[in-house]
């Protein structure tokens, strides 16, 4: 469902198809819906599946999330201590700091670790408020990912930001690689039909949609939206869609309810089969980042937007990797945090805008075959090095 489950697979899927032996580990639960289980064993286009249990305490807190965190990366450790040494090790960043088990792992049985940065904890947390930047745990914390960064002989991030951010902890750019996070284009594109449909389903035919689809999360703030949705009430042929998931949705759900906003509506995940449909219903995307955030997360939504050529507004902090792309092409909405009014008066001007026209500068088929070219490579200077040293094996 979630954007970095859906990238792993694509990468793990074109792995196989380059004759690659692939094992992926996750959990056994749905990311939004813990109730959701998924088969323990399983092989997916090639790809060998093992999911872990682990606790299901919900959002409501950090400390149920890092309850959950903790016994996922517990019962991962163990099941890592049965599998055999693998030539390269991928590690994401979901849970926090999972990488810190994928560096121990490559440590202990060799090999190499590559280190796949979508976000960066405990920055995250840090910045979000969750922890003390100062406080013991975030000074382990921020050892285990600094050690995470040193054992990684590939480190790829997915902005500029964020590179900036990994060498001022001390890395070489020169083992950093920037590669964003592609465009699903193979599978999502504008559909005229599939607009209907999912206008039709939800009574949306006669109106002008704004859609905020992905994770509702506290590093994507949503009160200045929440604030336009008041300002534009009087304008009922106006509708805001809020379309994902995540702890954020709730309060979305609380501030309709408690101003009686009939212009808000808040839908699950879509599948990917369904994407296509549900981005193209919309007629103005809106892309959130919190202030202190530029850097530690990345707005991927935006290249699925751009991929249907729908106009995108545009929340948050100047310069980020958002104005970075809206210098290079049009149909964005620059507004900051707080500008109601600006928030408004550019949704009220989105409505004059008529031609779509779908951008593919990060189509996947330009940069899921770098990411891919990035691993090799690294295997390639591996075996090249144990062929000078034997005593590295």
């Amino acid at each position: 469902m979630v954007s970095t489950a859906q990238h792993l697979t694509d990468l793990a899927a074109t792995l196989v198809t380059r004759g690659h032996d692939v094992t992926v580990i996750t959990s056994d639960r749905g990311y939004d819906d813990p109730a959701q289980r998924f088969a323990r064993r399983e092989y997916f286009r090639g790809v060998r599946i093992i999911r872990i249990p682990s606790l299901s305490l919900g959002k409501k807190n950090r400390w149920r999330r890092a309850f959950n965190f903790g016994s996922f990366l517990l019962l991962c450790s163990l099941r890592l201590l049965t599998l055999r040494r693998f030539d390269v090790v991928i590690a994401l960043t979901s849970p926090p700091l999972i990488s810190f088990l994928a560096a121990l792992f490559v440590r202990l049985r060799g090999g190499r670790f590559c280190f796949w940065v979508m976000d960066l904890n405990p920055d995250e947390a840090i910045a979000a408020g969750w922890l003390d930047e100062n406080s013991l745990t975030t000074r382990l914390l921020q050892h285990m990912l600094n050690y995470s960064l040193h054992q990684a002989t590939c480190t790829i991030v997915l902005d500029r930001f964020m590179k900036e951010r990994v060498v001022a902890k001390g890395i070489d750019a020169e083992r950093i690689a920037v590669v964003p996070p592609w465009a699903h284009d193979d599978k999502v594109a504008y559909s005229g039909a599939g607009r209907e449909a999912f206008r039709q389903k939800h009574g949306l035919s006669d109106k002008f949609v704004v859609m905020y689809s992905g994770n509702h999360s506290p590093c994507h703030p949503l009160d200045t939206l929440l604030d336009a949705t008041l300002a534009i009430k009087p304008h009922s042929e106006i509708v805001f869609c809020f379309v994902g998931g995540g702890s954020e949705q709730v309060k979305v759900r609380e501030f309709a309810a408690r101003h009686g906003l009939k212009n808000v509506m808040c839908l699950p995940y879509q599948p990917l089969s369904d994407l296509s449909g549900s981005l193209s219903a919309a007629d103005l995307h809106v892309v959130v980042m919190g202030d202190e955030f530029v850097g530690i997360v990345h707005p991927c939504k935006v290249y699925n937007i751009m991929s249907i050529g729908a106009p995108a507004l545009y929340i948050g902090p100047q310069p980020s990797h958002v104005s970075d792309i809206s210098s290079q092409h049009g149909k964005f909405f620059l507004t900051r945090h707080g500008d109601v009014e600006g928030v408004t008066a550019a949704i009220l001007e989105a409505r004059k805008l008529q031609q779509r026209q779908p951008i593919f500068s990060f189509s996947k088929q330009i940069l899921l075959p770098q990411f891919v070219g990035l691993i090799e490579q690294d295997v390639r200077d591996f075996s090249r090095l144990t062929r000078l040293d034997p005593e590295i094996l």
